[in-house]
């Protein structure tokens, strides 16, 4: 065993946990592993100020474990945020399942994450993500009560995929109010890249709103189910930024905006579902601002699916859950103000409105 040990001399070649980039004062990191069920994740909890950390489980063949773990932390630090900037009572947390989803996923590995999630006391509250379903938070459920998103049928609020979408589509609208001077996206080019649960709703309400859809996905019979359904155009993966458009709305896996395409990009709006759209907040964020492209951060109108399960918790009904999500195209016109008031991009506008909501609370609870 100790011949496996890594030397002092070529640990110092590693990159660290505590040395990634995102990691951004995370409370506690969790390694879950059982051979017997094949289990690997991890469970990011980045900060329990508001409230425990609640956030969705992702089931994703992940290259590398270093990989996971720089998802983990990013998306976990996005809970925090998002969290904090819809006024919830929450902190933000994020688990991640090694393996692909479709062939190595059983009920026997979910219960057994499930113990795990159990073991943190409700520090951890879990929820369906990328690669999980409405069936596999019943299944998390018969092992532990930390865990949201379950069905209707067992009391749950059921899958929150439509209400994000529903926040997304308020958020988008409220861009388009800032960027055109009208909200209305009735001949509007809209390009949906991903169009899986959210995806594929936010299309419809598109379609229903009168805008000229075009989508992009990996999954072909999903796109030709899509282009007879909506008569959306198709657009292969490699030519999305050759197109013009109105709104850019990425619905799949994060850091599409990012060095190879952020001056590529041909749009006057950016807003969609997926998490961490920006590959570098910093960098990618002030280029957008100057090229004069409208950015919706994405922590804050993908906020639907956190307020439906987060119902499950407070007990609100689907009335309370639809007017808090209608409130996002208030709180992003709000972001956009102060992006403009001080002069900053409005991923820093929204960071730092979430931020002074956490460190307030910091301070209510010292006195």
């Amino acid at each position: 065993m100790i011949s496996e040990l890594i030397a002092p001399a070529e640990l110092k070649k590693v990159d660290p946990v505590f040395g990634q980039l995102s990691f951004n004062d995370h409370e506690q990191i969790v390694f879950c592993q059982d051979k017997d069920t094949g289990l690997k994740a991890i469970i990011g909890i980045h900060n329990t100020v508001l409230g425990p950390a609640l956030g969705g489980t992702r089931m994703w063949n992940y290259e590398n474990e270093w990989e996971a773990l720089n998802d983990v932390l990013r998306l976990s630090r996005g809970m925090t945020y998002k969290s904090a900037i819809t006024g919830l009572d929450l902190g933000g947390g994020k688990a991640v399942i090694i393996g692909d989803a479709k062939t190595q996923k059983t009920p026997e590995l979910m219960k057994r994450f499930g113990e795990f999630v159990h073991s943190l006391s409700g520090k951890y509250i879990t929820a369906e993500d990328v690669g999980m379903e409405t069936a596999d938070m019943d299944t998390v459920r018969e092992v532990t009560p930390y865990v949201t998103g379950i069905s209707e049928e067992k009391g749950g609020a059921g899958n929150p995929s439509p209400i994000t979408a529903y926040g997304v589509f308020m958020g988008m609208k409220a861009a388009a109010h800032y960027q055109f001077g009208d909200d209305s996206l009735e001949g509007r080019k809209v390009l949906v890249q991903g169009v899986g649960h959210v995806g594929e709703t936010l299309v419809d309400y598109l379609f229903n709103e009168g805008a000229q859809i075009f989508i992009s996905d990996i999954n072909e019979a999903r796109l030709a189910e899509l282009n007879r359904k909506y008569k959306a155009i198709i657009v292969p993966g490699n030519e999305i930024f050759n197109h013009q458009l109105d709104i850019y709305a990425p619905c799949a896996l994060g850091a599409t905006i990012n060095d190879a395409t952020v001056n590529a990009i041909n749009t006057k709006v950016i807003a969609g579902a997926a998490n961490n759209q920006l590959a570098d907040e910093k960098i990618h964020g002030a280029i957008l601002k100057e090229r004069g492209i409208a950015y919706a951060p994405d922590f804050l109108i993908n906020a639907g699916g956190i307020i439906n399960v987060y119902a499950e918790l407070e007990g609100y009904d689907k009335k309370e859950i639809l007017r808090k999500t209608e409130n996002i195209y208030k709180t992003t016109l709000d972001i956009f103000a102060h992006a403009d008031t001080h002069d900053c991009t409005t991923h820093e506008a929204a960071l730092s409105i979430a931020q002074n909501r956490i460190d307030n609370r910091k301070i209510a609870l010292k006195k």
